[in-house]
C-alpha cells in the first residue's frame, strides 16, 4: 500500500484519498467526515512514524520532528499523550479521542470496532510529576462511570515508561 497523502489545514488533518478509506476499514485509523477521512494528531504522528502517511502543509511534506513541533502548538499536551497512544496501539487496541468526555482517549478492546462496539476504557494521561487530588480523581472516575467505561489512568514517567491503573466500580 502506498503512503497516503494527508493535508494539515489549521488544526485539522484530512484527506479524500481512497487508500485512507482502506486504512480506516482495515485498522480504524481516522474518522470518516463526509467524503474525507479526518485524523487526530496522535493518529497522524503514529502513521507518519510508521511510514503509512505523509503530511502536506503549504505544499511542503512535513517530517516527523516538524510535525511534532507543529502539533505542540495545536495541543500543548501532545508530548504526554502521544507516547500513550502509541503504546496502546502497538498493544493492539483501537484508540480514539475522547474530547466530548473531557478525557484524552477512548480505548476499544482488541478486535472491537468503534461504532459497532462501545469503548472499554476512558483514558486520562498524566505525568508522574503531577499530583492528582481526590476531587480530580473522583471526577475522572465519575466521567468513566457515567459513560459506562472503566477508568484507565496512564502515567508517563521521565524515562518514557508508562504505567496503567484501571479503576472500575464494584457493586456490593
Amino acid at each position: 500500500m502506498k503512503k497516503v497523502l494527508v493535508y494539515l489545514l489549521g488544526d485539522v488533518v484530512s484527506t479524500n484519498e481512497a487508500e485512507a478509506f482502506t486504512l480506516y476499514k482495515k485498522s480504524n485509523f481516522g474518522q470518516p467526515i463526509g467524503q474525507k477521512i479526518q485524523y487526530s494528531l496522535s493518529e497522524v504522528l503514529y502513521l507518519v512514524e510508521k511510514k503509512k502517511i505523509k503530511v502536506m502543509k503549504n505544499k511542503k511534506i512535513l517530517e516527523f520532528e516538524e510535525l511534532l513541533k507543529l502539533s505542540k502548538k495545536i495541543d500543548s499536551r501532545i508530548q504526554l499523550k502521544y507516547p500513550i497512544f502509541k503504546d496502546l496501539r502497538e498493544k493492539g487496541y483501537v484508540v480514539k479521542t475522547a474530547l466530548k468526555f473531557g478525557a484524552d482517549f477512548r480505548v476499544y478492546d482488541k478486535g472491537k470496532t468503534p461504532g459497532e462496539e462501545h469503548a472499554k476504557w476512558i483514558v486520562f494521561a498524566e505525568h508522574e510529576s503531577k499530583k492528582i487530588s481526590w476531587q480530580d480523581f473522583s471526577s475522572k472516575n465519575r466521567v468513566a462511570h457515567s459513560t459506562k467505561k472503566n477508568l484507565l489512568i496512564a502515567i508517563l514517567d521521565e524515562e518514557h515508561g508508562i504505567s496503567y491503573y484501571e479503576i472500575s466500580w464494584i457493586k456490593t
